[in-house]
């Protein structure tokens, strides 16, 4: 019997180890990207049935790599796997057309579930999400709140900015320059109508009280 074929997006490769064997146990492993740009790249090559992927990518983070994926491959399913309990990022997910969206909290059992229920047409939502995502006032803030005029890759910064990061550690973590950070943020606080580190992590709390550091 043939198994889905799943395609791995993680630049940790503690994790992505750990991973390869809690799918392998189930489903064909096709492999893991440590990139965003690589991701579609693997992915376009190797068509997998399933692409997991993280939010929080280098170069070309996992939402606008699975928006790239899905657009070339419209039957590829994408699964975000991340840390990222923020219902702006759920939205970005399923706006793009992904089919399920776990938290790295979550067990083996939970993910290969995921998985499953994403093969078979379904789509699954982390449990401590999903109740969030029924609630219209949330539905009406992905869709017209402020959050939602940044990109992807803004709201990364922003989230690693309430983290207490300074450019610096922003950089390294997602691999592009100072001059990057500096843009994207100078970005935010126009769009925003704010500036400064504690303000920016005020807005940050006040409209991620669901977030999971």
């Amino acid at each position: 019997m043939r198994r889905d074929r799943v395609l791995l997006g993680d630049d940790h490769a503690l994790l992505v180890e750990g991973l390869r064997r809690i799918i392998e146990t189930e489903f064909e492993f096709l492999g893991s990207a440590t990139d965003g740009e690589v991701l579609v790249s693997k992915a376009l090559r190797l068509k997998p049935d399933i692409v997991l992927t993280d939010v929080s990518m280098p170069l070309l983070n996992g939402i606008d790599a699975g928006r790239q994926i899905k657009k070339a491959l419209p039957e590829t399913k994408i699964v975000f796997l991340t840390m990222h309990a923020d219902i702006t990022y759920l939205g970005d997910a399923f706006r793009l057309g992904a089919s399920g969206y776990i938290l790295k909290g979550s067990t083996g059992r939970m993910l290969l579930k995921a998985i499953h229920e994403v093969a078979r047409g379904r789509t699954y939502v982390a449990p401590e999400l999903s109740r969030s995502i029924e609630d219209p006032r949330l539905r009406q803030a992905i869709e017209h709140g402020m959050v939602a005029e940044l990109t992807a890759r803004q709201r990364e910064i922003l989230w690693l900015i309430a983290a207490g990061r300074s450019n610096d550690e922003i950089s390294a973590s997602l691999k592009i320059t100072i001059a990057t950070v500096r843009f994207h943020r100078s970005a935010i606080q126009k769009k925003l109508g704010i500036s400064g580190t504690a303000a920016l992590t005020r807005y940050t709390l006040a409209h991620n009280s669901s977030c999971a550091s």
